[in-house]
């Protein structure tokens, strides 16, 4: 049996890296995030704590939390913002036997008609409190054509007040790097044109045939090389820092 492969994160509360396999137990106990959930004012709410996963690519992972009462639309939204979003694909929640499922209306929205659903189908406008609880697993996909899915789990939860941002961030994977196929040094962009993707660094991709229309930036998503996607539109989600030790 293959080794599994350990991926190392970064606690958004102290800074310093932990194992995937740690990083749970670590929030649990951190003194710095007790020290800002002590300094919190405000409403206090019923707060969902979420690990997020590549389904397959499981390096790629991060926790969350967010409110109880916000809406399977509303993590959806989040999702797309900080790993998914490209083209404004069809997504879908996969809760037990029920999918919640978002039509945007844009390039494959046509694939839920030609079909028909599989299984029960929902709103995502659903409450979290109304189809999650502590424990529960479910699936996400975003894009019918070059799907990209997710694995959430709910790890936690707790009564406090809610991120302004209304999602919080307490952890995430560092971004792993992969050698240019050229000469070996880190690489910024996929050539996408070839399966498995080749990394390239930014010195040989410039000099490729194809590097006008043939490659995209590597960057710290399940969905990187894939598409159209070339990170988060919004910026302040971005994390490209890299794993240098403890």
């Amino acid at each position: 049996m293959a080794k599994r492969q350990v991926t190392y994160g970064k606690c958004f509360f102290c800074g310093k890296a932990f194992a995937k396999n740690a990083i749970t137990r670590h929030l649990g106990k951190c003194l710095a995030r007790q020290e800002v959930i002590a300094r919190e004012s405000g409403k206090p709410a019923q707060l969902f704590h979420l690990l997020v996963e590549g389904r397959h690519e499981t390096g790629y992972w991060m926790h969350i939390e967010l409110p109880a009462s916000r809406t399977l639309a509303d993590l959806d939204n989040f999702l797309r913002a900080i790993w998914l979003e490209c083209c404004g694909h069809l997504s879908a929640f996969t809760i037990g036997n029920t999918r919640f499922e978002m039509d945007t209306g844009m390039v494959d929205a046509m694939w839920k008609d030609f079909f028909g659903p599989s299984q029960p189908v929902k709103s995502m406008q659903t409450k979290l409190y109304s189809a999650l609880a502590v424990g529960d697993s479910f699936l996400h996909e975003y894009d019918f054509g070059t799907t990209t899915e997710l694995k959430l789990k709910v790890v936690g939860e707790r009564e406090g007040v809610p991120s302004p941002k209304g999602v919080r961030v307490l952890a995430r994977n560092y971004a792993p790097v992969y050698p240019c196929v050229k000469c070996g040094k880190p690489a910024t962009q996929f050539y996408v044109y070839e399966y498995p993707l080749d990394g390239y660094c930014q010195e040989h991709a410039e000099q490729h045939a194809s590097w006008e229309e043939g490659f995209l930036p590597i960057v710290n998503s399940p969905r990187t090389g894939e598409c159209a996607y070339a990170g988060p539109y919004d910026k302040t989600l971005a994390f490209e820092e890299t794993y240098t030790g403890n």
